[in-house]
């Protein structure tokens, strides 16, 4: 994965084209990165998996 990549899946979060997204270990460090640069960060919601995968959805307002 590069960062172009995982902007187009963060987008695609943000529209609901899709529910959710894994994330696998390897690709992680490069998602998180171009995560923690998006002004609505705290909207992403990340469960841990097995194998260290994350499951990542969109959900506004869930850390309020």
């Amino acid at each position: 994965m590069d960062k172009e990549q995982a902007e187009q899946i963060i987008q695609q979060l943000r529209n609901k084209e899709l529910d959710q997204y894994k994330v696998a270990k390897e690709d992680f460090p490069v998602f998180r990165e171009t995560l923690i640069s998006q002004d609505d960060i705290k909207d992403f919601r990340g469960n841990a998996q097995h194998f260290g995968a994350i499951i990542y959805t969109y959900q506004p307002g869930w850390t309020a």
